[in-house]
């Protein structure tokens, strides 16, 4: 999976060495452990999704972490991205508004190590304030716009990654906490749910 990540254009070391380490096979449905580390989208519970090994890869190399920073995921799912997140930064909250969601990720991230990843079950939408600021956001489902709530929590200097657009399609983006924003080519996440997100 490397090898491939590194022919599709993910530069960053640290980035491909994390994602190394994380047992992704784990992360996905028993019957698609023999088809983890292919480079597509396998369904989980709830109706939701573990990306594809490229798209977590270019997301979190545009999200630029450094062993110093405090990350909030909005949207856990299986726990994968979080886990390669953790392997990153100094310490992850993931905001998961499934229930059950959260709470196997919980239990998984638990058993691999991952004792720095703090799973929270809750309007992922709207971010966790209680634990902000943060220096990266990461924004793991389809967002009709980066919400006011999490520009609240963003540190002075912190940065944003989200899938931006509609319900089909959307752009990676990257905003600063000063409101620049760059656009990093389309995507397609299951939608955003909840207050900030879209409406069912």
């Amino acid at each position: 999976m490397i090898v491939q990540l590194r022919h599709m254009g993910i530069r960053d070391e640290r980035v491909l060495q994390a994602m190394a380490r994380v047992p992704r096979e784990r992360f996905v449905r028993e019957e698609d452990r023999e088809v983890a580390y292919g480079d597509h989208a396998l369904a989980i519970a709830e109706g939701q999704t573990i990306s594809q090994p490229y798209v977590v890869a270019r997301m979190t190399e545009l999200l630029d972490i450094g062993p110093e920073h405090h990350v909030l995921e909005v949207g856990t799912g299986s726990g994968y991205q979080a886990a390669v997140l953790a392997e990153l930064a100094r310490d992850v909250v993931s905001v998961e508004r499934h229930a059950s969601l959260a709470e196997h990720a919980r239990s998984l991230l638990a058993e691999l190590g991952y004792d720095n990843v703090r799973v929270v079950a809750g309007d992922a939408s709207v971010g966790f304030a209680e634990a902000a600021p943060y220096d990266r956001i990461l924004v793991t489902a389809a967002s009709p716009g980066i919400s006011p709530e999490l520009d609240r929590q963003l540190a002075p200097d912190g940065l944003i990654v989200a899938p931006v657009g509609d319900e089909e399609m959307q752009h990676l983006v990257v905003r600063r906490a000063d409101g620049r924003e760059t656009r990093h080519g389309a995507v397609k996440f299951v939608p955003l749910r909840g207050r900030a997100g879209f409406r069912p």
